[in-house]
């Protein structure tokens, strides 16, 4: 059936609609009409993001401030890595690998979502109602009764269930099981991923409800199935964390409502995941007395510096080729410091065996850690340690200059405020920074390349 075509006369100063052109509009405007023509289209039509016209508006008299108020899931970690709390009819993609505690964290905000916001649903196709309770009653204690559970994977029926139910936050775990019955592909095949995906956001877009999907992830970390999905949602988050390690991290890749470097921390419990406020205090638990091969450093992230730890160990290479293992460092960044110290320190590490470990499970992409795996393994081939509590930051070149890195007076407030008793950074940071910030608890050593560097950490 042939779409029809209807013809109006719009002002181009108020916007005012005629059915017939005019020479003057009621806004006084003389010869403004100018014509367009609309197509009426059916309202079923799954392809469309909203049921509204797709009449032009004007951009400054769309929507107000106060239209996008953030909405407080109840967990601040979370918040933060939001960019401070769910916008209304934003599209959320949670990532990460099995039992690392995606469903554990989004059922703790669906509870606290329950209690503050009002009706909230959480749709699971891949496990039962019976299982979803037993880790509420678990992880959430006293449940809302505003919380409702559907074991559904058929988009049509989920879609009617919001109709009915009208829910304020909606939780999808996971869109690889959920289908519709439009298409004839399996769950999980691009063609069902992309338009359950279009589905959702026409469901959050049109009712101003926030939508929060969980992903699977292939062998390699990666979202599964296709890219169209991350280009349509607002927030891509990627949960990550070590089996052997409690510590959780949570990162935006992808945020509209905010930036993209905040990262969010928790510890899992019996009782589920806890916000860990002090980060640096978590990685610094066991770093009292000084050891071979053991650095601190520090990176700012979002809004706070974290600082950890990082370990170095180097032994003679027995046979064939040395060694060169790392754990949370970009192996090629460690490959280039370690060739910056043979050439430019003197060191010899054509016969030794590196190993570098950041602990914790942390894995920064900063190159602000560059000094402090430098001196880690300065420290453990040489045999030293600093007679101090020492903290080095800073990014090493390729001729051994220490060039500045970002937000270095906050990692020194935040050193000071640990108790360390100096810290190593660039000598163009170093001349930034007010020595009395610290109060005098803090010596700042500005290093000009990575041979001062090494100075100030023997203390000479």
């Amino acid at each position: 059936m042939a779409k029809k075509n209807k013809t109006v006369f719009v002002c181009q100063e108020c916007g005012h609609e005629s059915a017939k052109w005019v020479g003057q509009c009621i806004c006084g405007a003389w010869n403004s009409m100018v014509e367009e023509k609309i197509i009426d289209a059916p309202v079923s039509d799954t392809r469309r993001r909203t049921s509204s016209g797709s009449k032009p508006s004007r951009l400054k008299e769309v929507g107000a401030a106060g239209e996008y108020q953030r909405i407080d899931t109840g967990i601040g970690e979370l918040n933060r890595v939001l960019g401070g709390g769910l916008v209304r009819g934003s599209l959320t993609l949670i990532s990460g690998e099995p039992g690392i505690g995606k469903s554990t964290m989004i059922i703790q905000a669906a509870a606290n979502l329950a209690e503050s916001l009002g009706t909230v649903l959480y749709v699971s196709g891949e496990e039962s109602e019976e299982q979803i309770k037993m880790r509420a009653d678990r992880v959430c204690g006293q449940l809302s009764a505003n919380l409702y559970i559907l074991a559904e994977t058929n988009m049509e029926q989920i879609v009617a269930a919001c109709e009915n139910l009208k829910p304020k936050f909606l939780v999808i775990d996971s869109i690889q099981t959920m289908y519709t019955q439009t298409l004839d592909s399996v769950p999980g095949s691009v063609s069902q991923v992309r338009d359950v995906g279009n589905q959702l956001m026409k469901l959050g877009k049109t009712g101003d409800i926030p939508v929060f999907i969980v992903a699977h992830v292939t062998k390699n970390g990666e979202l599964a199935g296709p890219k169209i999905v991350e280009h349509l949602v607002d927030c891509v988050l990627n949960f990550t964390g070590e089996r052997d390690h409690d510590l959780r991290i949570l990162r935006a890749y992808k945020n509209r409502f905010g930036t993209t470097s905040e990262i969010g921390a928790f510890q899992m419990e019996e009782g589920g995941l806890r916000e860990i406020r002090n980060l640096s205090g978590t990685f610094l638990e066991s770093t009292e007395a000084s050891a071979e091969g053991s650095v601190i450093t520090a990176v700012y992230e979002g809004s706070r510096p974290v600082l950890f730890e990082v370990q170095a160990l180097t032994a003679p290479a027995n046979v064939g080729f040395a060694r060169r293992t790392s754990v949370g460092v970009d192996h090629q960044r460690l490959n280039m410091i370690l060739a910056v110290l043979e050439k430019k320190v003197g060191i010899t590490m054509i016969n030794q065996d590196v190993y570098v470990n950041v602990v914790g499970g942390m894995r920064p992409d900063s190159t602000s850690i560059d000094l402090g795996v430098a001196l880690a393994v300065y420290s453990s081939i040489r045999s030293i340690t600093s007679a101090k509590r020492t903290i080095a930051i800073g990014e090493v070149g390729l001729t051994g200059e220490l060039r500045s890195v970002q937000n270095a007076e906050k990692i020194v407030m935040e050193a000071a405020r640990m108790g360390y008793e100096q810290i190593i950074l660039p000598r163009k940071n170093a001349d930034k920074i007010d020595p009395k910030a610290t109060g005098g608890m803090c010596r700042i050593i500005g290093a000009k390349n990575l041979y001062d560097a090494i100075e100030a950490y023997r203390g000479e």
